[in-house]
């Protein structure tokens, strides 16, 4: 998935901490709906590893 201007909302919540939402929202149809559950866990799981690169990388600045 890549986007320019994401579904994202982002909100403080102290000086040290931001929160970052991603909101991906898609109705599936036809042959898609069989794997729409399994689908919804692997984009969950990839973007936890991306969630966690992410923090690797930000807690070595």
């Amino acid at each position: 998935m890549r986007t320019a201007d994401g579904p994202y909302t982002w909100n403080a919540i102290d000086d040290n901490m931001t929160r970052m939402t991603l909101r991906n929202k898609e109705i599936p149809t036809g042959f898609s709906k069989v794997f729409a559950p399994f689908m919804s866990q692997m984009m969950k799981r990839a973007n936890m590893k991306d969630l966690k690169k992410i923090k690797g990388i930000l807690d070595k600045i």
